[in-house]
């Protein structure tokens, strides 16, 4: 398998218990450590981002709490008129 464009090494220090870990994983998916390394910090990029993104929506729902029951209880006679 060729490098992709653009790879970097790097020198990971793992405490002994985490690196054992790793190691029975590599055994247990029969795959090389490398790439269980980079899908793990992939993986972790997501969730990251997940999370930053679900923190900016609930900061503009917050935000925008007031404007919207502004707007509901302005178009509340709408909702019985159709009744």
């Amino acid at each position: 398998m060729s490098k992709a464009s653009g790879s970097k090494k790097v020198i990971v220090d793992f405490p002994d218990a985490l690196y054992q870990d790793m190691q029975r994983a590599v055994h247990e998916l029969s795959v090389k450590r490398s790439v269980l390394i980079r899908e793990a910090v992939s993986q972790y990029l997501r969730r990251l981002a997940r999370r930053k993104l679900a923190g900016e929506l609930a900061g503009g729902y917050g935000a925008n709490a007031a404007l919207n029951q502004r707007i509901s209880e302005e178009f509340i006679h709408v909702d019985s008129e159709n009744l």
